[in-house]
C-alpha cells in the first residue's frame, strides 16, 4: 500500500477535490487570518469580475510577520511580476478560485511550492489575478511550519524554487 503525500499542498489539495462548493477558499489555520474576511477574498470570484484573488497580508501589529519571511515573500511576488506578469504583491495564505478551474490546472506540487505553483499556472492560463488586503494577526495556533525553524524555511525555498525553474 501506497502512502498518502505529505505536505501543505498535499493537505489543501485533498480539500479542493473533497470541495462541493463552485468557489472555493483557502486560508492557513493557525489564527492569523481571520475566517470572516473571506467573502472579501471571494466575492470577485463568484461575481465573475476575477479569476484567482489573493489575500494581500497587513499585519495588525509590529512583529506579526517574521522579517525573513516578508522579504522572501517579497522577492518571490517581485520575480512573479517581472518575469510572469502576476500583478502581485504577496503569495497571499487567504485565497479564492473556481473549484474546476483549479482542478483544470492540474497542479502538481505536493509541498510548500503549491501556492505559488497555483499562482504561476493561473498567470499562465491567462486568469485574472487580484489582491484584496486581509488583516494578519500573530499566530494562536502551533509554529510555523516555514518561518519557524531554519529547516522548514530552506525546504520552503527548495520547494518554490522549483516551482519557479519549471
Amino acid at each position: 500500500m501506497q502512502a498518502s503525500p505529505q505536505g501543505f499542498g498535499a493537505a489543501a489539495h485533498a480539500g479542493l477535490c473533497a470541495a462541493t462548493a463552485d468557489v472555493v477558499c483557502f486560508l492557513d489555520a493557525d489564527g492569523s487570518l481571520d475566517p470572516q474576511q473571506l467573502p472579501r477574498v471571494a466575492c470577485d470570484v463568484a461575481a465573475g469580475r476575477a479569476d484567482l484573488v489573493l489575500g494581500r497580508r497587513r499585519p495588525t501589529m509590529r512583529g506579526v510577520w517574521p522579517v525573513h519571511a516578508r522579504l522572501g515573500n517579497a522577492t518571490v511576488a517581485w520575480r512573479l511580476r517581472r518575469l510572469g506578469g502576476a500583478p502581485v504583491r504577496d503569495l497571499g495564505p487567504m485565497r479564492a478560485a473556481r473549484r474546476q478551474a483549479l482542478l483544470d490546472l492540474n497542479l502538481t506540487d505536493r509541498r510548500f511550492g503549491y501556492p505559488l505553483e497555483m499562482i504561476v499556472k493561473a498567470v499562465k492560463a491567462g486568469w485574472l489575478v487580484s489582491e484584496v488586503d486581509v488583516d494578519y494577526a500573530p499566530r494562536v495556533a502551533g509554529r510555523s511550519k516555514v518561518t519557524g525553524t531554519v529547516h522548514g524555511t530552506v525546504r520552503t525555498i527548495h520547494d518554490m524554487a522549483r516551482v519557479l525553474r519549471r
